[in-house]
């Protein structure tokens, strides 16, 4: 486990080619010079795919995990039956869906709940029958995906990384079902890999997080030492540092274990408030549930512009009580909704392709929230920057330096 690393910015401003930045100290906004192209990156070596980096680190991230969800499902206990299935059954004439959430579920306020909007989203737009399959354990995720194959479902959506397994298994078993899974790769004829540059919109909200730090200390906690939540710590970084190359920044993870880094409130409580009581005033976390603790860490240590949260994959603003929002300064989004909505678009037109597909800025696959108004006085930038990354101006690392 990675505990309270501290970055001093400043010592990776050369590497990532940060120059002549105006920045006021006092309130935590760069000058009107602003130059998004003084953040440009050296070009990308020819015949290099930047998007390339993005699927092979998902890709990365799989086989790292493999090894710890194997264990994981050894030893915790198995559903003997599909408990976390429901909604009925298939319905003849309308195209089948289940929805194969993982952890948390709906109401993580986060991951889970952007692939339940998409959901919902295609159930008003298009005829079909949903399915929702819940965990009921850490170990039952091979008879949900059965029991959602055997049932009938046209189209199952596995929803994050720790399925890859069992899609690959079910895949195999089930050549007729289209299948699709977010945040990895599985190479089969019948699965839509949903993949994410998170690091391009974390890369905005961490240009926000200094934009809005008035002493120049900002936070990140991720929810578990993998690649893929390290493509979120590297873009925010990196973000951070195009606009204050003095920027501090805390970096620490909940845990080694995806199924407790996700979904370790307390722990994320914990964290938060020892970042705030370093000095940090802005904490970003992508860490699914634990991330609720890390909010409540934001409201226990200052008043409403004060202290800062950002939140990650839905509008964090949207989702919490009126007393909790005025802290929220925005919130990467993670389109995993459009993703969603998408495939299944794809399977009620009979357009369902196999293969990867990726959502970044250039197609509104991840971007930042604007809800509540506080990155308004940032706009201008934070669109800048998002312009200078689509058209390659700007290169943003998925691999956290150092």
């Amino acid at each position: 486990m990675i505990r309270s690393k501290r970055l001093l910015a400043a010592g990776f401003a050369g590497v990532l080619g940060v120059a002549g930045i105006g920045f006021g100290a006092a309130s935590g906004s760069v000058s009107a010079a602003f130059d998004p192209a003084s953040c440009a990156t050296e070009p990308a070596p020819e015949g290099t795919d930047a998007m390339a980096e993005t699927t092979a680190a998902a890709a990365e991230g799989t086989d790292a995990m493999a090894e710890t969800t194997a264990a994981a499902e050894g030893t915790a206990p198995v559903a003997t039956e599909a408990e976390g299935i429901t909604e009925g059954s298939a319905v003849e004439g309308q195209t089948n869906v289940a929805l194969m959430f993982d952890v948390t579920g709906r109401g993580d306020k986060s991951f889970n709940d952007a692939a339940a909007a998409g959901l919902d989203l295609a159930v008003t737009d298009f005829d079909i029958n949903p399915t929702e399959s819940t965990p009921g354990g850490e170990g039952d995720r091979a008879e949900r995906i059965t029991a959602a194959a055997e049932d009938g479902n046209q189209l199952v959506i596995a929803v994050g990384f720790l399925w890859t397994d069992n899609v690959t298994q079910a895949a195999t078993a089930y050549p007729d079902t289209h299948f699709a899974i977010v945040d990895s790769v599985v190479n089969e004829p019948n699965v839509a890999n949903l993949v994410f540059a998170e690091e391009q919109g974390s890369y905005l909200v961490g240009a926000a997080a200094a934009l809005a730090s008035a002493d120049g200390h900002i936070g990140f906690v991720g929810g578990a030492t993998i690649d893929l939540i390290k493509k979120f710590e590297a873009g925010f970084v990196a973000g951070a540092m195009c606009v204050n190359p003095d920027i501090e920044i805390e970096i620490e993870y909940v845990s080694d274990d995806p199924s407790i880094g996700f979904n370790d409130p307390a722990r994320g409580r914990e964290i938060g408030a020892a970042m705030y009581e370093a000095g940090a005033d802005v904490v970003y976390a992508a860490a699914g549930a634990s991330g609720t603790g890390v909010l409540e860490a934001t409201a226990d240590a200052g008043e409403p512009g004060e202290v800062w949260n950002i939140g990650v994959d839905s509008d964090l603003y949207e989702q919490v009580d009126a007393d909790l929002q005025p802290y929220i300064l925005t919130s990467m989004l993670k389109r995993v909704d459009v993703a969603v909505h998408t495939v299944i678009e794809a399977e009620v037109n009979g357009e369902f392709a196999a293969g990867i597909q990726v959502f970044d800025l250039s197609v509104d696959g991840v971007g930042y929230s604007t809800s509540g108004g506080f990155v308004e006085e940032y706009a201008a930038t934070l669109e800048a920057l998002k312009a200078a990354i689509i058209d390659g101006t700007i290169v943003v690392p998925s691999v956290p330096e150092g």
